[in-house]
């Protein structure tokens, strides 16, 4: 750090510092966030979750509402933001996550005395908001996928789908954690970095198909380091796992393109296991397990109803009234 970037920084610290020894509301929304929020809430946020959200601040907040006094920032202010975020194309998760942190931001400021009250509470996300397709696979679709695939990615892609594990518990596989008909779900990868499972939730043990068993047996005896510590899916150099992103711009994607599936990613793939179970009438307890999730994300977030079951379940009904 230069001296001068240095003395910027600790004028920030300060600032903050005197604003709260003196009750003073001038305290700017950047040194605020900076130097109250984010070390307050960093003890509660895992590593991942940290990366995200200071990168949303960053890039959505900081740079827009850096400059100003916390007290100075008003509800049409944030409101008029948000509107900007949704016409510039985010998507409902984005913005809906700027209005939460807009709202956190605000109701810390009042709790420390920076401010008298919350001018975030009633924000809303914009109606015009661009909402994600959520798109799945069929039956036909899941096995093109298959079949348009080399061993490495083919088994990592029957993971996602046949097992529902997210793609940086597959990364962060280690041979250690196989254990006969299932994995034991204790890390994942994420951006590069080793973290602990997303939620308490997805601290579990999931369970594999005969035929994905096989698969990972075939896969075992042509992988060069096997040991309990050792990855299931190396990099180049054997010291890190490989990484998600190249692994899918270079191995995965191209080929998926070439059957007609370039709008499939790891969600998709987790959709479609969710939908394709409640297909099979599975149990939804089971299903959420499985995946990590509760019964509620399960059924509300992840299932999408196939039009056969709407179809199958309208006949039913037409059926039973017409007995009658």
């Amino acid at each position: 750090m230069t001296k001068s970037k240095a003395r910027a920084e600790l004028a920030v610290v300060v600032a903050v510092v005197n604003n709260r020894t003196t009750g003073s509301e001038d305290c700017k929304f950047r040194a605020f966030v900076k130097q109250v929020f984010l070390p307050f809430y960093r003890r509660r946020w895992k590593p991942s979750t940290t990366m995200t959200n200071e990168d949303r601040f960053k890039n959505h907040l900081i740079s827009e509402l850096g400059d100003r006094v916390l007290s100075s920032i008003t509800r049409d202010e944030m409101q008029n933001l948000l509107d900007r975020k949704a016409a510039a194309g985010l998507s409902f998760s984005v913005v809906g996550h700027l209005r939460w942190d807009l709202k956190q931001i605000f109701e810390l400021a009042v709790a420390e005395g920076f401010v008298q009250k919350n001018p975030a509470s009633l924000l809303f996300v914009p109606k015009g908001v661009k909402h994600p397709v959520q798109q799945v696979m069929s039956f036909e679709q899941v096995s093109r996928a298959f079949g348009a695939l080399a061993q490495r990615e083919r088994l990592i892609v029957k993971i996602a789908v046949l097992a529902g594990m997210r793609p940086g518990e597959i990364f962060g596989l280690t041979w250690g954690r196989l254990q006969g008909e299932y994995a034991e779900i204790r890390q994942r990868v994420y951006r590069g970095q080793l973290d602990s499972p997303k939620t308490l939730k997805s601290v579990r043990e999931v369970a594999f198909s005969k035929g994905l068993l096989s698969e990972i047996s075939a896969w075992r005896r042509v992988s060069v380091d096997t040991r309990p510590d050792a990855w299931v899916f190396p990099s180049e150099t054997m010291r890190t796992p490989v990484s998600k992103d190249n692994c899918w711009r270079r191995h995965i994607a191209p080929r998926l393109k070439k059957v007609g599936l370039e709008w499939v990613d790891f969600q998709v793939m987790r959709r479609t296991r969710s939908t394709l179970m409640k297909h099979l009438k599975r149990d939804p307890k089971v299903v959420a397990d499985q995946l990590g999730h509760t019964l509620d994300v399960n059924q509300n977030v992840y299932t999408q109803v196939p039009m056969a079951l709407k179809v199958e379940a309208v006949n039913e009904l037409e059926a039973a009234l017409v007995s009658q």
